[in-house]
């Protein structure tokens, strides 16, 4: 049996998460999963809270849902973009103009290279 090659065309949807309690922000990205972009985004947001419970993961986004509960925390689609690299290059300029809180420099390094 012939294994499927991974799709690179696909499309992804940048979002942004907002904290309503401090206003900081968190811009990421997921893949279209179906045709509803919002359902995609929060299953994402699902994911996100997962491994906040989960994991000891010691990242902006997750210290600020342990301290004021990811029921404070709104999502919203920013684009959506074809294309994985495409994608990741629109999340970037995105961080670089709105500078969101809650993104790492370490992260957004980490996808440049």
């Amino acid at each position: 049996m012939m294994q499927r090659k991974k799709r690179s065309d696909r499309n992804h949807i940048i979002y942004r998460l907002t904290n309503t309690a401090t206003g900081n922000k968190y811009i990421g990205i997921t893949v279209q999963r179906d045709q509803k972009v919002i359902g995609s985004v929060k299953l994402r947001f699902k994911q996100h809270i997962s491994r906040c419970k989960t994991s000891d993961k010691q990242w902006l986004l997750y210290q600020e849902m342990r301290r004021y509960g990811y029921e404070n925390f709104r999502y919203e689609v920013i684009e959506v973009v074809r294309g994985k690299k495409q994608t990741h290059q629109r999340e970037i300029e995105y961080i670089n103009v709105y500078n969101p809180q809650l993104n790492t420099k370490k992260q957004i390094n980490k996808r440049v290279v």
